[in-house]
């Protein structure tokens, strides 16, 4: 059987290097394009000199390199996105621009070469939606365009429009997998992301800054569950032409997720609380629940995350710690 060639997007986030590991574990080459704008060289170190495995450093939007990049390989990741709260309020354009271009130079390109594609979309879609859990084709509800804060799910859920079109007028065989809050180790709290935040302020001794009043819930998944769900997601026909949860649904409030991390690592820190206003500006708007209905990753996947937020929480520590140790002159 052919060696599968894959090419991720985007490779060097948290998420598309743990994949690019595991892929490469499984015995496929594996090319990672990225610009490192939120990425990092040093999630891909370990794998640099392995056989089969690739980095180009420049950009999705790069057309002639994606073109080239897509024509040679079997299965393409589309992972390249702007990431974070913080990013997406600081630079709107950007983000916009760096997500919708992106996706459609990919499926462009994919649907030319007839490549199978994962469009990595995220639980920001479903919006201000009440209706919880979060299903698949549930209506989603958005704010207003003059507030920054929903660019990102607008400019995501048109990818998934574009996806969804390639394969009713072409059948590209394409997946969407909506992320939700996926965290685990090489994950840091530079764009926001609420779990490294924590937990590097809990080592540390600092307060934990809670936005708003810490009783909004959130659902997190172990990094591995979800690269586990992504490698097998492209060889399932059943999951072609479909939008497929991926996350955990075991939900905490924000304000508990700040204790247990405390009581975890035996940190002295504190909890503080910030208006939403003041961290973000006036008018930014947060969900107060968002859980995913994970029947079809089940149906589809034999989908069940197999990491409790507890593991999470020690895996993501434990990564931080072997960092600031390494960082310590000998």
């Amino acid at each position: 059987m052919p060696q599968i060639h894959a090419l991720i997007t985007g490779g060097a986030g948290f998420i598309g290097s743990h994949l690019a590991e595991s892929l490469l574990n499984a015995g496929q080459k594996v090319t990672v394009l990225d610009d490192l704008s939120t990425g990092r060289y040093s999630n891909l170190a370990q794998l640099e000199g392995r056989e089969g495995f690739r980095l180009i450093i420049d950009t999705v939007l790069n057309d002639a390199l994606s073109e080239e990049l897509i024509r040679e390989s079997d299965r393409v990741y589309h992972l390249a996105s702007a990431v974070g709260v913080k990013l997406i309020l600081e630079q709107p354009v950007r983000t916009i621009e760096t997500i919708f271009r992106g996706t459609d130079v990919v499926l462009r390109h994919c649907t030319r070469f007839r490549k199978r594609v994962l469009i990595a979309s995220t639980s920001e879609v479903y919006g201000k939606g009440t209706t919880v859990p979060f299903r698949e084709d549930d209506d989603v509800l958005t704010g207003a365009t003059c507030r920054h804060r929903w660019a990102y799910s607008c400019a995501k859920a048109l990818d998934e429009f574009l996806a969804l079109a390639h394969w009713r007028e072409t059948r590209l065989p394409v997946v969407i997998a909506r992320l939700f809050n996926t965290v685990g180790p090489r994950q840091v709290g530079q764009y926001g992301m609420v779990v490294p935040r924590f937990v590097e302020a809990a080592l540390a001794g600092a307060p934990l800054t809670v936005y708003g009043d810490g009783q909004q819930t959130r659902c997190f998944c172990h990094v591995l569950d979800v690269v586990e769900a992504l490698q097998n997601i492209l060889e399932i026909p059943g999951c072609l032409g479909k939008v497929i949860n991926l996350g955990s649904d075991e939900e905490v409030s924000i304000n508990r997720l700040a204790t247990t991390i405390i009581e975890l690592l035996n940190s002295p820190s504190r909890i503080r609380h910030v208006p939403f206003e003041e961290a973000y500006g006036e008018g930014f708007e947060d969900m107060l629940r968002r859980v995913p209905d994970l029947e079809r990753p089940r149906q589809l996947l034999g989908y069940s995350p197999k990491r409790d937020l507890k593991t999470i929480i020690l895996d993501l520590a434990a990564d931080l710690n072997s960092k600031r140790t390494a960082m310590v002159p000998s």
